[in-house]
């Protein structure tokens, strides 16, 4: 049966396409507050990667069946998603965009994590393939996002560094 992996993949496309529109309308907003861009040399990367593992899936995960195990799994990380997006508002960004004199924030997840997002994706990267019965898939992209994330957590937290100083 088709719908469901379908479904599936035109909700988590459409979810990301609605994602990049707010990143770009809060990164020209906080651009405009007098914000900075910091460590972009990484970004075309992470979107190509990104592109690949949503292209991909729909070449290869349309017609499987959908684990309910791991559907509700995917859809647990998408609550945590939304409570990280509520909690950043316009501060969310898919760039490193430091906002100078604002405090970082420490409510909602980031209370107890300090990059809640990149543990919700790297979720996301495996969770959705393995849905689809597709490990090896996961793993390779998993291997992936790690890398890039390692890249980019250190940028991250290097400019927020500077920052609070």
């Amino acid at each position: 049966m088709l719908w469901p992996s379908i479904a599936l993949l035109t909700f988590v496309t459409l979810q990301r396409l609605a994602e990049l529109v707010y990143a770009r309308r809060n990164t020209a907003a906080l651009l405009a507050r007098g914000a900075r861009e910091y460590a972009p040399e990484h970004y075309p990367l992470m979107v190509a990667m990104h592109a690949a593992w949503l292209i991909g899936l729909w070449q290869l995960a349309i017609g499987r069946p959908v684990d309910p195990a791991w559907f509700l799994l995917f859809m647990v990380l998408q609550g945590l998603r939304l409570w990280v997006l509520a909690t950043l508002k316009e501060r969310w960004t898919t760039r490193i965009i430091i906002l100078p004199g604002a405090a970082l924030v420490r409510k909602g997840p980031y209370r107890l994590l300090s990059h809640p997002n990149y543990a919700i994706v790297v979720g996301e990267i495996a969770v959705l393939p393995l849905a689809f019965g597709m490990p090896l898939y996961a793993a390779i992209f998993s291997l992936l996002n790690g890398i890039i994330l390692t890249i980019r957590i250190r940028a991250e937290n290097a400019c927020l560094r500077q920052s609070v100083h």
